[in-house]
């Protein structure tokens, strides 16, 4: 999620900052995933209401950003609940939802470092590459499908076999990366260099969880089908 500006920070206070930030939001959200309940349902309002102060002071109130700003943290309020109250998904999807986005994320940041080469997207992210996104294709689709298989060993049945679950985990890094791009995008269209300040060398609430948002809108809307197949 780096983004304009950021080449004024010192690379290892950056770096530092982003790894202990991270390492204490994934603790608490992985035990807030584990008690699941109002605690989990809690965390995810709390995000979205985050979110959604974040998106109207960065698009300054207009009316149309502000709808807009409404249903994109609607999204993260709703769906994770939704999944993990899920009897055939439960806290294993979370974790393959976790686990997703957070290897896109981790590989496509080092990968990117360590290989270089032709940028993805340098209009809207100039420091992200294509070898940074088959990095964090890669390792989400090793962390999807692991996911998958530890957990079945716990007496979880997935709704879906291994091959559906690889298919899907690479839907799912692709979709995420994209949304880490379309919130760059937002913020450069309306010259933010983050969405806030709540989390140290993260910057906003949305700056942590646009990866995971587009996972999240993935996983409605196949909640969405799969309730309309039952239901027909």
């Amino acid at each position: 999620m780096a983004d304009i500006g950021q080449q004024a920070r010192p690379a290892g206070s950056e770096l530092g900052l982003r790894v202990a930030s991270s390492l204490v939001l994934a603790a608490f959200a992985l035990f807030a995933t584990y008690m699941g309940g109002w605690l989990f349902a809690a965390l995810w309002i709390l995000a979205a209401l985050a979110i959604f102060v974040e998106w109207i002071m960065m698009t300054r109130y207009e009316p149309g950003w502000v709808a807009a700003g409404l249903a994109y943290a609607a999204v993260i309020a709703i769906v994770p609940p939704l999944v993990r109250e899920d009897p055939r998904l439960g806290i294993a999807a979370i974790l393959w939802m976790f686990a997703v986005v957070w290897f896109t994320d981790i590989a496509a940041y080092f990968t990117g470092r360590a290989l270089g080469g032709p940028k993805l997207c340098p209009a809207v992210s100039p420091k992200k590459t294509w070898s940074g996104f088959l990095g964090g294709l890669a390792a989400a689709i090793i962390a999807g499908a692991g996911v998958a298989m530890i957990a079945s060993r716990f007496g979880w049945q997935p709704p879906v076999s291994l091959p559906v679950v690889v298919l899907v985990s690479g839907v799912a890094s692709v979709l995420s990366q994209i949304g880490d791009l379309g919130e760059s995008a937002l913020k450069r269209r309306f010259g933010a260099k983050d969405s806030g300040r709540l989390i140290p060398g993260h910057g906003g609430v949305m700056d942590r969880l646009d990866g995971f948002w587009a996972v999240a809108a993935l996983m409605g809307v196949a909640l969405a089908g799969a309730h309309g197949v039952r239901g027909g």
